[in-house]
């Protein structure tokens, strides 16, 4: 259940409207690693985490507090769109062509459809997705994804502050930064402690279906160009960071099969194909007639 409070969590109130700076300002609120990703993101992998505890609390809070920074954002959006759609400003465009340019890059949508506030959708306008989110249910996998948004918010939100002099949407804009900074941190301290509880390590997930024979390519790095200073890194030799394995770096990797034959095509879909390379038809509602040349290779076969 969720508790609401009348105050914001931070302050966010401009010095003045900037219909202008309020599309870009979108970004961190819907865009794809927008504050209403992570709130989403984090809600998500809390309500599907099967492990009650410390884990899912954590998660579970800090998606309770993303709402907040919807909510700041939304408002901050809002104010700054104060004016920007009224009479008064269409009548100072019209005799002010450099103001009718500026007034005319605000995002449409927040005039026509939410009626001067803010609207969920990117810079761009583009609506935002459910798609944006990752809760698989492995925790140490969601919490990379998790480190990862928190590392693209705050390089957004570091780039809109030099976007903007205002100094009432600087200062939430620190807030914001903080809070990040925080949560990347947070994150990260959340793997370790995973690993230490021995819940999970790196690969994710721990327990995998491949056979003995199959240890070697999960420890090779392929070289598949004729560059080879892939072979400097790290990941070229030594022991892998799983501590199961050793990396190799093959210099020169080639196919392991012959190129495949295409299966056949059915001569209704008018595929481009030479006559042997087609099926028998396949009318719809009707199985495949027999006697083709795939009944004819399975005889060869058998």
């Amino acid at each position: 259940m969720f508790f609401k409070y009348k105050g914001l969590q931070f302050e966010a109130k401009p010095s003045g409207p900037d219909a202008v700076y309020a599309g870009k300002l979108q970004e961190l609120l819907g865009g794809a690693y927008g504050e209403m990703t992570v709130a989403m993101q984090y809600l998500f992998q809390g309500w599907n985490c099967r492990m009650p505890g410390k884990y899912k609390d954590l998660i579970l809070d800090v998606g309770t507090e993303e709402l907040a920074h919807v909510e700041m954002i939304s408002i901050m959006i809002a104010r700054l769109l104060e004016g920007a759609p009224a009479e008064t400003t269409a009548k100072a465009c019209g005799g002010n062509p450099v103001l009718a340019a500026v007034v005319g890059g605000m995002n449409p949508q927040q005039a026509i459809v939410s009626g001067g506030g803010p609207v969920l959708a990117d810079s761009g306008g583009q609506a935002w997705s459910g798609k944006y989110i990752v809760a698989s249910g492995n925790l140490f996998a969601d919490f990379h994804a998790n480190a990862t948004a928190e590392m693209q918010g705050i390089m957004q939100a570091t780039r809109l502050y030099n976007m903007t002099d205002d100094p009432g949407v600087r200062h939430m804009l620190q807030f914001n930064i903080a809070r990040d900074t925080m949560h990347q941190n947070m994150w990260l301290a959340a793997l370790e402690e995973l690993k230490a509880d021995g819940l999970e390590n790196i690969p994710v997930p721990a327990e995998h279906p491949f056979e003995e024979r199959d240890l070697d390519h999960a420890y090779e790095f392929h070289n598949v160009s004729e560059h080879i200073q892939s072979a400097e890194g790290r990941w070229a030799a030594g022991p892998a960071p799983d501590g199961k394995g050793e990396f190799t770096w093959v210099k020169n990797y080639q196919p392991s099969t012959l190129e495949p034959t295409p299966p056949l095509s059915d001569p209704l879909l008018y595929t481009t194909a030479p006559d042997d390379a087609k099926g028998p038809v396949t009318e719809p509602g009707k199985a495949p007639a027999s006697g083709g040349l795939v009944e004819k290779i399975k005889e060869v076969l058998s």
